[in-house]
């Protein structure tokens, strides 16, 4: 199939319910693009933190942890007259000294969540409490915080579970410490236990204890989705031989691979140049009777681009349409850079074009605009802008931004004063 046929078909293709804000690729760079507006309560906790309050130094960090340390009786009175705010690198530093100094993180933990308010549902935050606890065996408290954070609603991650990588050598006192632990996430339940069991079976996973995460996954229930974790990270070590074993294990014990299973051996083996091998493992999902995702198709879809192969990304492309499956951001994001890249701009800018869906169409020329400025094609970024502001559609601000500061610098200062105005009448408009 031809390319301009693959782009007249993208054309009025409606695509829904697309919610991604970020591009990103290995060797394409990449482009956030947020939503410019916030609550106002999230405004209000970051010019009360972020902006009035300076970033503490190391130094101050140091002296943070001094008073941790010591158990000093006017604690909180103290930590607040520093009047300083700690970006995450240093809370995990505070966190580590505590560890090894095997003293409690309580105080510290729940200070820092009134005074940084930004930082109370914090899952790293949340889960480093916990893995203090587990290093000074306070199991009491870590029920305690578990049960709080369900009832909140908040996530834990792996770091929560690392004090077990240094319980014991022994597998015998392993198992005891890892049950423990599987127990008090049973008895607490919700998001605790929800998000809990995951991140110990990727703890161990990402060890390479694999016999630890299949003994998590013994104990707490053979799903699919805790499978898929170690799945996930056999492939990203390139073992794709215990990756299918695996997978031919799970299936005979009634536990079907899914798409998702799929898609993470086909995204390792292309990005290892497996190309044969991946489309093998394409055809046996549909032979399975497991039909293919939006996923499945974009990382099709930008490996070809990735690689030049234009004309099977549109292969691809339409055999996903065919099956009544929309193209996510990132699918259209690989198109346009895979055009973008191989100095096709004509046809770049048709594929944006050719977004009717509003949203799409939003993301799809900040992206352009944004590439242009990139390269220094600054007339056709301000071009694109304009043209995006006269449909009706909201550039992405820093784009804008980008686009008018690099318009100034390079003497361009009418162009850069035309498209501001064009902005503001489209925030009148708004």
């Amino acid at each position: 199939m031809g390319l301009s046929k693959g782009i007249l078909r993208y054309e009025g293709y409606t695509s829904q319910g697309l919610n991604l804000y970020l591009f990103s690729y290995p060797g394409y760079g990449s482009l956030r693009l947020y939503s410019v507006s916030s609550s106002d309560a999230s405004l209000y906790k970051k010019l009360h933190t972020d902006e009035l309050r300076p970033k503490a130094t190391r130094k101050q960090v140091s002296v943070i942890i001094g008073l941790l340390i010591t158990e000093d009786n006017e604690l909180e009175t103290k930590l607040n007259s520093l009047g300083v705010r700690l970006s995450i690198g240093s809370v995990r530093w505070v966190f580590q000294v505590l560890n090894r100094e095997k003293k409690s993180a309580l105080q510290f933990f729940h200070w820092i969540r009134r005074w940084q308010p930004e930082l109370e549902g914090n899952s790293d935050i949340c889960s480093l409490v916990i893995d203090n606890c587990g290093h000074l065996d306070d199991y009491k408290a870590m029920r305690c915080l578990l049960d709080g954070f369900s009832l909140q609603r908040l996530f834990l991650t792996k770091k929560a579970f690392e004090y077990l990588q240094l319980t014991s050598s022994k597998e015998e006192l392993l198992k005891k410490a890892t049950q423990n632990v599987v127990d008090i996430l049973q008895e607490i339940g919700g998001t605790s236990y929800g998000t809990g069991v995951p991140s110990l079976i990727e703890m161990f996973s990402d060890l390479g204890s694999f016999d630890m995460a299949k003994f998590v996954i013994e104990k707490t229930g053979r799903k699919l989705s805790y499978y898929n974790v170690l799945i996930r990270e056999l492939c990203r070590r390139g073992d794709f031989k215990a990756a299918r074993d695996l997978m031919d294990e799970i299936g005979k014990e009634g536990c079907n691979p899914s798409a998702h299973t799929y898609n993470y051996i086909i995204s390792s083996l292309l990005k290892n140049g497996k190309n044969a091998d991946a489309c093998e493992v394409f055809q046996e999902m549909q032979d399975n009777d497991c039909p293919p995702d939006a996923l499945t198709f974009e990382i099709f879809i930008y490996n070809s681009c990735n690689e030049g192969k234009l004309d099977n990304a549109f292969e691809f492309f339409d055999d996903m349409v065919a099956r009544g499956l929309e193209p996510r951001l990132l699918t259209h994001a690989a198109f346009i850079k895979g055009f973008f890249n191989s100095q096709q701009y004509e046809k770049a800018y048709k594929y944006v074009v050719g977004s009717d869906d509003k949203y799409s169409s939003n993301v799809n020329y900040s992206l352009l605009a944004n590439l242009h400025q990139k390269q220094g094609n600054l007339v056709d970024a301000e071009n694109i802008l304009s043209e995006m502001i006269k449909k009706g559609l909201r550039p992405h601000f820093n784009v804008f931004m980008k686009v008018k500061k690099h318009l100034m610098k390079s003497g361009n200062e009418e162009l850069a004063t035309s498209l501001q105005k064009k902005f503001l009448q489209l925030e009148v408009r708004a």
